[in-house]
């Protein structure tokens, strides 16, 4: 890429994750001399109180382009697809927030805080992680980096924000079919607005994106079942995190599980390391880490939550602690607002540490 002051910018989707990416070039101020906004209908939306023009995508609008933010999809072939060689061809380099390139050899799968190095490999396409992954690997990252780590075992505990706008939709449409029915606690009739049959009697079909009702549940699937009866969302977390942190020999097990939460993905995480470390020196490591905060003080109720970090573009950790039972066993608690650190905001750090 050649070196300008400012650049001609496109970004590709106007879904959560892309009204997000506007914001965050916006909000940090990125060099941009023209911005363009491209989805599969030509429209005008507004963000925040300023007007954007929508373009019909095509190949020829990436034309000048210098560098194309792509919302990305998760579960279903993304925009990227179709027109992220097109817009290479055209001297672009895109940054890609679906999942059709992650595990490409070609293309580097990039987190800042952990591997900018590989933002260089790039042959017009760089790939932006899974959420789930993304914040995980911001926190595991130094540690390994100091003791090396064998084992990690997480569960994570997603919002519906992570499925996109219909999901989020979807949670707000179960919990107003459940408190019309559900007016005062001691009210049985009204308890039973909260099952599962119930409740999917009172939408439209068309008003559900998740398999599972998610007000007043949880669930443990995040995309399709696939190998050895894990999904692939839990598939993510192993083959991501093996790619960006470039140690395959990491053992990784994961389970997802969808939470009725709006935005904000928390993890729990179980780590083992090669050499001892105590948990006051991770704490003392993570908190000088970069894309870090360190939230750890549950004696006064001081932990992460995903109330709390959203709109935050940190990782936010707590909970810090050995396990008694292993040596080199530690236990984290890991939040991040999955919309930003998550996707729009590390596409956008992607394309600032490009430039640079």
């Amino acid at each position: 890429m050649i070196k300008k002051t400012k650049y001609n910018v496109a970004v590709i989707g106007v879904g959560v994750v892309g009204i997000e990416m506007l914001r965050c070039v916006k909000q940090r101020k990125f060099p941009v001399a023209d911005l363009r906004v491209f989805a599969r209908s030509a429209r005008e939306i507004e963000v925040d109180g300023q007007k954007y023009q929508v373009e019909a995508i095509s190949p020829e609008g990436f034309e000048g382009i210098d560098i194309a933010l792509f919302a990305g999809t998760e579960g279903e072939k993304g925009a990227a697809v179709k027109y992220a060689v097109e817009a290479v061809k055209r001297g672009a380099v895109v940054i890609d927030n679906g999942a059709d390139f992650r595990m490409d050899p070609r293309v580097p799968l990039v987190v800042p805080e952990v591997n900018a190095k590989d933002i260089k490999k790039h042959k017009g396409i760089i790939a932006n992680p899974n959420c789930s992954t993304i914040q995980m690997v911001v926190a595991l990252n130094p540690i390994h980096k100091k003791v090396g780590i064998k084992r990690v075992i997480v569960t994570t505990l997603q919002a519906s924000s992570g499925a996109g706008k219909s999901a989020v939709e979807q949670l707000w449409n179960e919990l107003d079919c459940i408190v019309s029915r559900h007016k005062t606690p001691a009210c049985p009739a009204g308890r039973q607005a909260t099952s599962q049959s119930s409740v999917e009697s009172m939408m439209k079909p068309q008003e559900r994106s998740m398999p599972q009702q998610l007000a007043f549940n949880v669930f443990p699937q995040i995309g399709g079942f696939t190998d050895d009866d894990y999904t692939s969302e839990e598939w993510k977390l192993v083959r991501e995190t093996h790619k960006i942190m470039n140690d395959p020999k990491i053992k990784v097990s994961a389970t997802t599980v969808r939470v009725p939460v709006r935005t904000g993905h928390s993890e729990s995480v179980y780590i083992e390391t090669k050499s001892p470390l105590q948990p006051e020196s991770v704490k003392k490591l993570l908190a000088k880490s970069p894309g870090v905060i360190l939230v750890d003080d549950p004696s006064k109720g001081l932990y992460p939550m995903p109330k709390d970090v959203e709109g935050r573009g940190e990782v936010f950790v707590g909970r810090v602690r050995r396990d008694p039972f292993v040596k080199n066993g530690l236990w984290l608690w890991i939040v991040s607002d999955n919309l930003l650190k998550g996707a729009a905001l590390n596409a956008v750090q992607i394309a600032e540490a490009l430039i640079q």
